[in-house]
């Protein structure tokens, strides 16, 4: 007698948008912005048709209004290629190797530290240094040595990811979390919050304990939920692929768990980074009225990227294909078959 197992043929996503009750707005140059920025993107490379659409359906210029919906014109601009840009070092950093990741990072850090110095004939030190002169003038000096700094965790974390996948490595739950809040590029991202909305935050405000918490929190959400490089909403396209670098992956594997109980862990996890955010943000501190004002638009601007990239998550095409709009209102994902 065979006892023949069934394997899971789909899984219910966590209800995360309910538990999210920041108010979503979008900037009032998200469509001037968003062509722009995708002219600049295309500019100077052979794309096929099949990654122009994929582009044109990532969205990642309504990403960008939604979690940066107060800047001007020129700062939205400047992080709509960003956004551009960090989504395409994703796709690259897929591909490659520790070597490959270790290149990128060179031409990239070297652009950010030299950029009327630095040459390179990679497309990557037109473009970094391109997005970053438009940033230097109004940025503040705490924010591009933050900018700087996290861009290089990024890809040292991306370069141990490069190794693990390299050695077929599933990290354990903690390791993983630690890495993650690296390799998810979100810390750039934070230090544009200051410069989108004109802040200049002194250091000891941002080291702060309850700063570090909230920035913390928000990146666990925005990471394990969903955003550029997201664990529940990208998990389906990532174990179609036999990627094990994502946090469901790494739960089923050290909880013995099926996918629906990893998916529900992993989404009380995130769930609990929201109250996290929120009872941190009655913690805050003074610094007196000017930072206070500050500081209150910046921890606003996290509450933005957490409510933005949660529901941008079902507008995209890259983690739902088109039918993110159903998948939101009944919760349920059918998986692709492996090697999709």
């Amino acid at each position: 007698m065979s006892i023949t197992t069934t394997l899971p043929t789909k899984f219910i996503l966590p209800d995360l948008v309910s538990h999210c009750d920041f108010k979503l707005r979008i900037n009032r140059h998200h469509k001037q912005a968003t062509a722009e920025s995708k002219r600049w993107l295309f500019r100077g490379d052979n794309l096929t048709q099949k990654s122009r659409k994929a582009i044109h359906g990532l969205k990642a210029g309504q990403l960008t209004s939604m979690c940066y919906p107060d800047a001007g014109f020129s700062q939205l601009r400047v992080c709509c290629d960003f956004m551009n840009y960090l989504f395409h070092l994703d796709n690259l950093s897929d591909d490659m190797d520790k070597a490959g990741t270790k290149n990128i990072a060179n031409v990239v850090l070297n652009s950010l530290h030299h950029p009327y110095d630095y040459y390179s004939p990679a497309r990557l030190n037109r473009m970094t240094k391109d997005f970053y002169k438009r940033m230097l003038p109004t940025a503040s000096r705490g924010t591009s040595r933050r900018f700087i700094e996290t861009m290089d965790f990024f890809f040292q974390a991306v370069h141990v990811q490069a190794n693990d996948r390299a050695k077929g490595v599933v990290p354990d739950l903690g390791s993983y979390i630690s890495l993650r809040r690296d390799t998810s590029g979100c810390k750039p991202c934070w230090a544009l919050i200051e410069y989108a909305n004109n802040l200049d935050i002194p250091d000891e405000v941002m080291e702060h304990p309850i700063i570090q918490s909230l920035g913390e929190a928000a990146n666990d959400l925005v990471t394990w939920s969903n955003a550029r490089t997201s664990d529940i909403f990208s998990y389906n396209v990532e174990q179609s692929k036999g990627d094990t670098h994502n946090m469901i992956s790494v739960v089923m594997h050290q909880e013995c768990l099926d996918i629906q109980c990893a998916v529900d862990f992993v989404g009380e996890l995130c769930k609990q980074s929201i109250d996290r955010f929120n009872e941190n943000r009655g913690l805050i501190p003074s610094w007196g009225s000017k930072i206070d004002k500050d500081v209150a638009i910046y921890v606003g601007g996290l509450a933005n990227w957490i409510v933005g990239s949660l529901h941008w998550s079902f507008d995209t095409t890259r983690y739902f294909q088109n039918s993110g709009r159903e998948i939101k209102r009944t919760r349920v994902v059918d998986l692709f078959p492996r090697g999709n």
